[in-house]
């Protein structure tokens, strides 16, 4: 009786720390995450980088170092000390991750390149990520101990730690995000974790000093992470490293928002505020000479600017300028996140006390493109606040599709404005790219563009009337004179400074020798040049690379296809037993299409709305739900599977079918979008979507697991290759579709390469089957 009341006991305690390893692992993802992405200046492409990164380190984890859960005496002693050391793990990753620019010397402001990206996001997440890959496969070898020892358990695991995994991304999204910072969190997590490392090792503190030792050492933990969560040390946390990555700037409020973070920093009654690392708004005294000629220029352009739409960056000296003029009767400024506003009013300074309260102001809480497709209202002038296409959410802005929407938001002669990054001395082959790209998405839309080239930032004009081409110098300083403008630095000579051809005719003639591609929604080159272009400066060494993947297209792909097809058939005709790295393979491509769906419905999202950041944690855990749902369902029919391998074939066909389908989804609704019908559902579509998805990537898994320990191989090893496979693969996708495939060839050539991936995963599986496989399932 007392062995039976232990036994179950230890079930509870094995079960309840599955349970908290994929909480805990879900939730130090989505932490470090959102970290390193406020030092990666918001990039969402750095998404997959950060992803990948945690993935290939917990495979690490997972095989080279679980393996050993086989070999190991004191299996729940071993598995408890490596719970406390992922838990100590995090916090310091959180304070790491905010001095890395100082480690770095980064300056504040300043973006960071592909390979610094890469590098210290990797060795960041390295402890947390290798100690819970880690936990999975020793999770497997415990359950194992009192459960059932055949592949069941290794798919129970699965399902449990993504049933903590779910839960955690709901916890996440709704809780963690809008009431605690960082270290709240990672603390809090850590005593949960102490707490689980009690619960589980209670029945075996009076074994021996081993035990006692490790359980006394997580009653301290759990304490003193107590103390720090309700004692205000993790405040006192917070406090140091905000201060230690500022470099003791005078920082007079940090917060983060569900779309993103905002630091303002003071000094000498000068506010800067930077989001997610980037220097926004400056007041009271902003970028005169920018803001000067950015507002004064387009509407001095026009014979009579009344209505003007701002979208983004308006606040911070850009309605003050354009108040000045006296036709301008309304003004209506969008930002999507309501707290930067909020934050300007909390610090008042003259300048935006009268942009913000100006009766000709009318200030709209909602994403600019989002409120181009609702309102019916038109404009003569369309400013975007942005300076170039630096990540998905801004190149929404600098698209064909976007362009066409503020052409129908437009009177007649009216002025689309935007900015795109450049230079008077010198114009890179990177910047030039980036620069053609959008002059040939905007020429696409408008008939007439008129370019004015600045160090910093390019204005383009863009406009269905031919006045904009026309309009000289000697017309806009008497506009300027008619309309009594006072500006500092916008006076006469510098108008016909800014305006003489030779600028114009030199910039063009740049162009001629860069791309003729055009940017797209749903194949984003913007954020591809602009990355090339950031790279260019801040890693010079992969200029080379990153030339050669502008280059890339399907014909690529596809000729690989068919090399890889043609090596495959000739090395199976000379060594038929090739299934022991068959399945591995295919467990390796799923997790390359399972990270890919994840990051193309993340990416879509962004392209469509505008604000991932808020919605990331439930898509991703839609996509666990799914991949729980799936590996549950499999498990549950695991032995009533006779043919597993026909199965495992129709189960790689079933992806292969999705890959190929899930682009035409949006490409047939995108002329629908902008419906007032069609737009609030398709929110649903993208939980639907990534639920979908992981349902297919976490069917395979079980099912694998029982087709490959047929060869005789022991549990932990199955659990541990297997698992490694699906993280290595998604490792791959992580980096390769974030930089190269969604960038390069957009959504639909995406999915056309996982198809032809898959493709190849099931020649293998079938070539394998017909070498004498198929007789073992008969």
């Amino acid at each position: 009786m007392r062995f039976q009341e232990y036994g179950n006991r230890m079930k509870k305690g094995i079960g309840l720390a599955v349970l908290s390893t994929g909480f805990g692992g879900m939730v130090a993802q989505m932490l470090l995450l959102r970290e390193l992405l406020i030092v990666f200046s918001g990039n969402e492409l750095s998404i997959g980088i950060i992803l990948a990164n945690w993935l290939i380190l917990e495979a690490f984890g997972c095989f080279f170092l679980g393996k050993r859960a086989e070999n190991t005496k004191n299996k729940i002693e071993t598995f408890v000390g490596i719970t406390i050391l992922f838990s100590l793990s995090l916090p310091a990753g959180v304070y790491l991750t905010r001095i890395l620019k100082n480690i770095l010397g980064v300056s504040i402001g300043e973006t960071l390149g592909f390979l610094p990206m890469l590098f210290s996001s990797f060795l960041i997440l390295l402890p947390s990520s290798i100690s819970h890959g880690v936990l999975f496969t020793f999770g497997c070898k415990i359950y194992s101990m009192f459960f059932n020892r055949d592949a069941s358990s290794v798919g129970r695991v699965y399902v449990y730690e993504t049933i903590g995994t779910v839960v955690a991304g709901v916890v996440w999204t709704y809780l963690l995000i809008p009431y605690l910072h960082a270290f709240h969190v990672a603390v809090g997590l850590a005593m949960l974790n102490f707490f689980v490392c009690f619960f589980l090792l209670l029945p075996y503190w009076k074994t021996g000093w081993l035990q006692k030792t490790i359980m006394g050492v997580s009653v301290l933990l759990l304490f003193f992470s107590g103390y720090l969560v309700f004692a205000q040390g993790a405040d006192k946390l917070h406090h140091l490293s905000i201060k230690t990555q500022w470099k003791a700037q005078n920082i007079v409020h940090y917060q983060n928002s569900i779309y993103g973070n905002i630091c303002v920093i003071e000094n000498d009654g000068q506010y800067a505020f930077f989001l997610d690392g980037i220097p926004s708004i400056i007041i009271p005294i902003p970028d005169i000479a920018f803001v000067e000629e950015f507002v004064h220029l387009p509407l001095l352009s026009h014979p009579n600017p009344e209505k003007l739409l701002i979208l983004s960056g308006g606040a911070g000296g850009v309605i003050n300028e354009a108040l000045k003029h006296p036709s301008v009767e309304l003004i209506e400024y969008t930002e999507i996140d309501p707290l930067v506003l909020k934050l300007i009013r909390k610090f008042p300074t003259p300048l935006t006390e009268n942009e913000l309260n100006n009766r000709r102001v009318r200030i709209r809480h909602i994403d600019g493109r989002l409120f181009l497709k609702m309102t019916q209202d038109k404009y003569d002038v369309i400013l975007v606040g942005l300076t170039g296409p630096s990540d998905l959410q801004a190149n929404r802005f600098y698209t064909k599709e976007f362009f066409s929407l503020a052409k129908e938001r437009l009177n007649e002669g009216g002025i689309l404005v935007i900015g795109v990054p450049g230079s008077l001395t010198y114009l890179s082959s990177e910047l030039g790219n980036l620069n053609g790209c959008i002059f040939n998405t905007i020429k696409s839309v408008f008939p007439y563009l008129r370019v004015i080239p600045r160090d910093g930032v390019n204005l383009f004009f863009a406009s269905s009337s031919e006045e904009i081409s026309l309009v000289d110098g000697t017309q806009l300083v008497s506009r300027l004179n008619e309309r009594n403008l006072k500006a500092d630095l916008i006076i006469p000579w510098r108008i016909e400074h800014k305006l003489h051809p030779g600028w114009a005719d030199w910039f063009l003639e740049r162009l001629e020798r860069n791309t003729q591609k055009i940017n797209q929604d749903f194949n984003p080159l913007g954020v591809f040049y602009s990355i090339s272009h950031w790279n260019a400066i801040y890693t010079p060494s992969l200029r080379g690379l990153f030339r050669w993947l502008e280059g890339l297209n399907l014909r690529m792909f596809f000729m690989l296809f068919v090399i890889f097809i043609t090596l495959y058939l000739l090395i199976r005709s000379k060594k038929r037993k090739l299934f022991g790295s068959g399945i591995p393979f295919c467990v390796a491509t799923t997790g390359f299409a399972g990270m890919l769906f994840d990051l193309t419905l993340i990416f879509t999202f962004q392209v469509i709305y505008g604000y991932v950041f808020a919605w990331l944690g439930l898509l991703v855990t839609s996509f666990m739900a799914g991949a729980t749902c799936g590996a549950m369902t499999i498990t549950s029919v695991l032995q009533w599977i006779k043919n597993d391998l026909k199965f495992f074939k129709k189960m790689e066909l079933t992806i292969i079918c999705f890959s190929l389908g899930l682009p035409f989804i949006f490409l047939i609704l995108q002329p629908y979008l902008d419906s007032p019908v069609v737009f609030p559902f398709l929110k649903i579509l993208f939980l639907v979507l990534s639920f979908i998805s992981g349902a297919l990537i976490g069917a395979e898994f079980p099912l694998a697991n029982k087709i490959y320990l047929r060869d005789g191989t022991n549990l932990s090893r199955t659990a541990g290759l297997l698992y490694a496979s699906d993280l290595l693969g998604g490792w791959l996708g992580g980096v390769v579709g974030a930089v190269v495939l969604l960038p390069v060839l957009g959504l639909l050539g995406t999915c056309i390469v996982i198809a032809l991936l898959k493709i190849s995963s099931l020649i293998v599986v079938t070539g394998q089957s017909l070498g004498g496989i198929q007789g073992v399932n008969s």
